[in-house]
């Protein structure tokens, strides 16, 4: 009972998340918060000193920025705690600027271990676990329950739209929304996969 309850919060978590990354226009990325899986990385690197597993996360434009940092930052930090915490602080919010401008995403600045969506830690856990059929049926399961919510109550209204012009306007409202949420999904599976933000909105209007 617990898991099922737990998966069917998760699936929609997910299913709502995928479709405020289509409509808004860009999804809330983890790679700004402490949990996420470049700032650990960067504390790691800060430590022993090896900036090369973190290049993947930048741009080649923005190495020569940061390697520079990087090194001013090693030889700051060792002056004391106080001076650590401000030189890792200054590095963090400058690798995560420049990451997310690169995605074309603004900074908003670093947010807290356990600040972001769930879904975010259930795909990460697919990765680690080396398996994506748990993610992949909760999403599954959670986009039929949605259209099939959004379907039946177009259905229900749909019989009632000629009784009055207030039944036609409610019917159109749900109809709207029936369309919008079929045609999002369409629309973000078939731009999935090309990064975190998305250049494109749904075109069809009603």
């Amino acid at each position: 009972m617990i898991a099922n309850v737990r998966n069917a919060v998760i699936g929609r978590l997910i299913l709502t998340v995928a479709v405020i990354a289509f409509v808004v226009g860009s999804a809330s990325a983890h790679c700004d918060s402490e949990d996420g899986p470049i700032i650990p990385s960067i504390r790691q690197a800060l430590d022993d000193g090896d900036i090369t597993p973190l290049m993947k996360w930048i741009t080649s434009e923005d190495v020569e920025e940061i390697s520079t940092l990087f090194t001013r930052v090693r030889d700051v930090r060792t002056e004391s705690d106080q001076a650590r915490q401000i030189a890792d602080r200054l590095f963090i919010e400058t690798f995560i600027r420049l990451h997310r401008a690169s995605e074309g995403a603004p900074y908003t600045g670093i947010k807290p271990a356990g600040s972001t969506p769930p879904i975010f830690a259930a795909a990460d856990e697919a990765l680690e676990s080396g398996s994506v059929d748990e993610l992949s049926d909760n999403v599954s399961t959670a986009v039929r329950e949605k259209i099939t919510e959004q379907y039946n109550r177009a259905m229900t209204l749909r019989k009632h739209q000629d009784e009055s012009v207030a039944a036609g306007r409610e019917y159109v409202e749900a109809y709207v929304a029936y369309l919008h949420f079929v045609e999002g999904l369409h629309a973000y599976l078939e731009s999935a996969g090309t990064g975190h933000s998305h250049d494109s909105e749904p075109t069809h209007e009603h």
